[in-house]
């Protein structure tokens, strides 16, 4: 206790040295503290972003996730309906299980007649209840300050879809949808003014389906054109409701999601229906490892031949993103923690240099080198306890501030500005070990001062007196 009580008087005896490196320890952890707590809250971000698209796990027909992309059609789950009876029945997986809904992933070309477009497209059927629901997850509360908009497609309406603004741009949808920012469509779209290729047309006007006898509310008809899983042409009509930005330019411009009973009309015809996917989401990411060894034995035990891909394996800028941001704040935190180390090293170098006679003295007293050793170290370890704590007091005030200012930012892979935050909740345990290692730094840094002042023999040492 008494060394303690000496070490921190050492520590008042030079206020303007003592505190200049509390600033510098200060400094440090809040800029650990605050970039830190910007890289979770922008990896969670992104997570929440992958989860509400794409789940935490995708059920395939095996195969399909290196050669699917052909043809997903010829990688239909055929009993679809039974396999997700299951994954909801099973007692292990029920619990823990928030959505569990089919999907049909197809490609082909979406046509305006009344304007002469046409555009190759990337389309997802969906059942758009279930659709909603996977977009309301927010496990993490990043979402919370963020408007989460529902599709606005009813499951009892398989006509209706919705479409990329790129894609809506494309095919002169702008004026209809009432989109903004969007500009006119060229009169002479094509070079040789030639109408929309008469035998897609003449296809459409012969093969719609029967949702094309609607007129949808107004809303603006696409007829799409795909082949089915056997090969023949076949089209559907699709009524497009609104445009949905997709923050990607080359996704924006392809993307189509419809219902998933007009997808397996356009896909799978008068054959049974099948699905290219089950989408599995969970209540926390944590149960995602359990969750995929569960669907594996489960497919194992009824010889599904299916496999489980989890939503980093289905989005790569995800793990891409995640490794960047990870990279970054290490490089960060790296040299903050290296200006703590020198500045304590320069603070107690100076300090054992003005205090050769002192520790002559000591010695001479009968005070071991490990005694004097202590003492330094000691000094050391509460320069960076004190700077730390200021530091992260003072990094959750800015942080608080921040996140009430109104600021807003593009994040990756986002199509319109979100409010910039600094995530808060839940930041104790990083705060504690950027304390700890805060503390450790300065400690091993005031360890070098410490053990040349330890080692001045007696004699040298009084010299001075």
């Amino acid at each position: 206790m008494m060394t303690l009580k000496i070490a921190f008087r050492n520590i008042l005896r030079n206020r303007r040295r003592s505190t200049m490196t509390l600033l510098a320890i200060a400094v440090g952890a809040i800029g650990i503290v605050l970039f830190g707590e910007f890289v979770r809250f922008v990896t969670l971000g992104l997570e929440t972003g992958a989860v509400q698209r794409v789940g935490h796990l995708t059920v395939f027909r095996r195969g399909y996730f290196a050669f699917g992309a052909g043809n997903p059609a010829e990688f239909g789950i055929d009993d679809y309906a039974g396999v997700l009876r299951a994954i909801r029945e099973d007692p292990v997986l029920a619990p823990r299980l928030n959505v569990a809904t089919p999907i049909v992933s197809l490609a082909g070309i979406a046509g305006n007649f009344d304007v002469d477009a046409s555009k190759t497209f990337l389309g997802t059927g969906v059942v758009p209840s279930e659709r909603d629901r996977l977009s309301r997850w927010d496990e993490h509360g990043v979402s919370v300050r963020r408007a989460v908009t529902a599709s606005g497609l009813r499951d009892d309406d398989e006509a209706r879809g919705v479409v990329g603004v790129g894609l809506a741009r494309v095919l002169g949808l702008c004026e209809r949808l009432k989109i903004g920012d969007c500009p006119a469509r060229p009169v002479a779209a094509r070079a040789d003014g030639a109408k929309l290729d008469g035998d897609l047309a003449g296809l459409a006007q012969e093969d719609r389906g029967p949702s094309a006898t609607s007129n949808g509310g107004g809303a603006p008809r696409l007829d799409l054109l795909a082949a089915t899983a056997g090969g023949a042409p076949n089209v559907v009509s699709l009524f497009v409701d609104r445009a949905e930005p997709q923050g990607v330019r080359e996704l924006d411009e392809n993307f189509v999601a419809m219902h998933i009973g007009l997808a397996q009309k356009l896909v799978y015809g008068r054959t049974p229906p099948k699905a290219t996917g089950i989408v599995v989401q969970l209540r926390h990411t944590a149960d995602l490892p359990m969750a995929r060894d569960r669907l594996r034995a489960l497919f194992a035990e009824r010889h599904l031949d299916l496999e489980v891909r989890d939503f980093a394996e289905l989005q790569p800028f995800y793990k891409q993103a995640v490794g960047m941001f990870g990279a970054i704040f290490l490089f960060i935190a790296l040299i903050m923690s290296v200006i703590v180390l020198f500045t304590v090293v320069n603070t107690m170098g100076m300090s054992v240099m003005e205090r050769t006679t002192e520790i002559g003295s000591a010695r001479a007293m009968g005070v071991r080198r490990s005694g004097i050793r202590r003492l330094f170290v000691l000094e050391g370890a509460i320069l960076g306890a004190i700077g730390a704590t200021a530091g992260g007091v003072l990094a959750q005030l800015i942080a608080t501030a921040v996140n009430h200012a109104g600021m807003t930012w593009m994040p990756p892979g986002q199509a319109s500005p979100i409010p910039l935050e600094i995530l808060t909740a839940g930041a104790t345990g990083f705060i504690v070990r950027v304390w700890l290692a805060l503390v450790a730094a300065a400690t091993l840094a005031a360890l070098i001062p410490a053990n040349r002042g330890a080692r001045l023999p007696v004699v040298d040492a009084l010299r001075h007196v």
